[in-house]
């Protein structure tokens, strides 16, 4: 989501350039593609010329949406919120967990993917990022050897 963040105005990226520039599985991707475009965060075009882009701008999309889209949740606690954490029973730091997940949430929601990329430290590695990509998808179209 961040690599579609950075080439946001660019139109359309394929899964093989993320995969290339992110060194993340093609195959991994596809499983994560397809819940975020499920959740109504990414639009596809098949065929070529085709790719994903993100649904709305960056500023739009918090990291916490990200996260819930993907299916894994923030729950941090034992019983995933069912509070049968303890022999069917509530445990007694339930309560701690349940209220550790709600800050990391509301942390993460508080975090868009704009604001993410404009951290000082981010920005840097986008800048040499950016270059990467550049580089990528000029040895996926063809033209280097």
């Amino acid at each position: 989501m961040l690599d579609l963040a950075i080439r946001y105005d660019d139109g359309l990226v394929t899964l093989a350039e993320i995969s290339e520039t992110q060194a993340i599985s093609l195959s991994y991707l596809e499983q994560l593609f397809a819940r975020l475009k499920k959740s109504g965060l990414v639009e596809g075009t098949r065929g070529p010329g085709g790719g994903y882009r993100l649904a709305y701008p960056p500023r739009d999309i918090s990291i916490a949406r990200v996260i819930n889209a993907i299916g894994e949740g923030i729950d941090v606690t034992l019983c995933a919120g069912d509070e049968d954490c303890q022999d069917g029973e509530r445990c007694l730091t339930h309560a701690l967990w349940k209220k550790l997940g709600s800050e990391i949430y509301t942390f993460l929601d508080d975090i868009t993917l704009a604001g993410f990329l404009r951290r000082e430290k981010v920005s840097e590695l986008v800048r040499r990022q950016q270059g990467s990509i550049t580089l990528a998808v000029t040895e996926l179209n063809g033209t280097v050897a």
